[in-house]
């Protein structure tokens, strides 16, 4: 494939689209032809990857791959999508957390050689936070699983490493020196826990809580703790604390309640869950859809199911997402692989129930009208870190913890996950030298972040010459 083929190799879309595979598409579509270059770069064939190509070509590429990941929403002309791409225009840092699918197409068929773990998929600062465990007890983690995917190890580490860097400068004005120490900082910080974990095998029982956190994120987890009655007054409850108020985030649709009360109930039946006392009898009292939510998934379906308590005056309520399902960005990039999770709602459950520690006991996957969406709990205590607020050695702080996090998560890869073999000493022997493999993620998370810079300006002068507002066709 040349560089010209490259960027416009479009066929027609059979597979369905990365935004909900609800099948086939008049539009252009390049997920054959990237699982074949992946493929051949695995077999350690010498490809030509779109990271290479320069110029209007690279400004093509960028276009034609966020046309394609929004096709469905931009040829409905969702306003949410509107919104998102007003939001990735105006910061790079949003860019770079909206176009996973253009990162990892930089990255097809890399490292096939290294051990494979269920990644994260979208490893950034602002995907790590708190949230409710089974206990119903505020722990930290990572809190974003819908990229994952069984990939290399190192997927996870260099799109972190990226993510610290382009984060530092954009909301802590960090300079490219301090930004390649935050990223090293991350890549050790994952490193030795790794080695730490390969001794004790103590993977099982990290769960980062109140009692024994860092003081940074100790501190986190007490910002964030708020009276759920006051929750739920301040963002949810209508003038009779009973269904949702209307704003410009949560519409009502009260007549869906039946469906949802449906679709709840046959999630709770299919995962097993245990109800909990504070669930009532699992009663849904309203639905909303939610707005203008997240950075990646504007213009994708998601509610708010609100489940009375037990008390049965408002106070108590518990509220449960429902959210729209979307194929990894890492799918038909990653090496070839034998561990597989069918539909993407049961992947992203999947890698909750394995990369998270006593998480949330609602997590799990659903269908409403024959589309798939990943269910979780919203709680009062969901904060995540404001990078704004971090001076220069707290960003370092704040680099190792996710590492360590992250480190965490990858090892249990083969307890809960599909690895079959013992994966930190696999881990610890691929990395070779410390410092050397410190040296090469930071190398090309620094090259990843000046890539993400210029692909920025390439959307941002295509955003404003009205790009966004189709999609490719196939004319042949």
């Amino acid at each position: 494939m040349t560089p010209r083929e490259l960027p416009a190799d479009p066929k027609p879309q059979d597979a369905g689209d990365s935004e909900s595979g609800l099948g086939g598409s008049p539009s252009a579509s390049r997920f054959e032809a990237f699982r074949e270059l992946a493929q051949a770069r695995a077999r350690g064939e010498m490809v030509f990857l779109p990271r290479h190509l320069t110029g209007h070509e690279r400004r093509r590429h960028v276009r034609q791959t966020i046309r394609e990941d929004h096709e469905t929403r931009i040829a409905n002309k969702d306003e949410e999508a509107i919104a998102k791409f007003e939001k990735l225009h105006k910061s790079v840092f949003s860019f770079f957390r909206g176009t996973c699918l253009l990162f990892y197409r930089d990255m097809a068929g890399e490292d096939a050689w290294m051990p494979t773990v269920l990644a994260l998929g979208d490893v950034h600062p602002e995907n790590f936070g708190v949230m409710p465990s089974v206990d119903n007890v505020p722990i930290f983690g990572p809190n974003d699983f819908d990229e994952s995917f069984y990939a290399p190890f190192t997927w996870d580490l260099k799109r972190g490493a990226t993510a610290f860097m382009v984060g530092s400068a954009v909301e802590g004005g960090k300079g490219r020196k301090k930004q390649r120490k935050i990223a090293a900082s991350f890549v050790t910080g994952y490193l030795e826990t790794m080695e730490q974990l390969a001794a004790d095998s103590s993977e099982q029982h990290q769960q980062m809580r109140q009692d024994n956190a860092p003081k940074l994120i100790r501190k986190l987890i007490e910002d964030s703790l708020e009276d759920r009655s006051h929750w739920l007054a301040r963002k949810y409850h209508d003038e009779y604390s009973w269904g949702f108020r209307a704003d410009d985030e949560h519409v009502p649709i009260t007549h869906r309640v039946p469906e949802f009360q449906n679709a709840l109930e046959r999630f709770i039946e299919n995962f097993g869950v245990d109800i909990p006392d504070r669930a009532g009898e699992l009663k849904v009292k309203d639905v909303c859809k939610r707005l203008g939510q997240g950075t990646a998934s504007p213009g994708l379906p998601r509610y708010y199911l609100k489940v009375e308590g037990p008390r049965q005056d408002g106070t108590d309520d518990i509220i449960i997402e429902f959210k729209h399902a979307r194929r990894s960005a890492l799918d038909g990039l990653t090496p070839p692989g034998e561990y597989v999770v069918d539909g993407d709602a049961g992947r992203i459950s999947h890698a909750q129930g394995v990369l998270l520690v006593g998480g949330d006991r609602f997590y799990g996957a659903a269908e409403v009208d024959g589309v798939a969406f990943m269910v979780r709990e919203r709680a009062p205590f969901r904060n995540d870190i404001d990078l704004d607020d971090l001076s220069g050695k707290q960003w370092k702080t704040y680099a190792e913890i996710c590492g360590r996090s992250l480190a965490n998560s990858h090892a249990l890869s083969d307890e809960a996950g599909l690895i079959d073999r013992d994966i930190e000493p696999d881990i610890l022997a691929a990395t070779g030298p410390r410092e050397l493999f410190v040296d090469d993620i930071v190398a090309f998370a620094d090259d990843a972040a000046q890539r993400v810079r210029a692909d920025h300006e390439h959307f941002r002068a295509d955003h404003e010459m009205g790009a966004f507002r189709f999609v490719d066709k196939v004319f042949r």
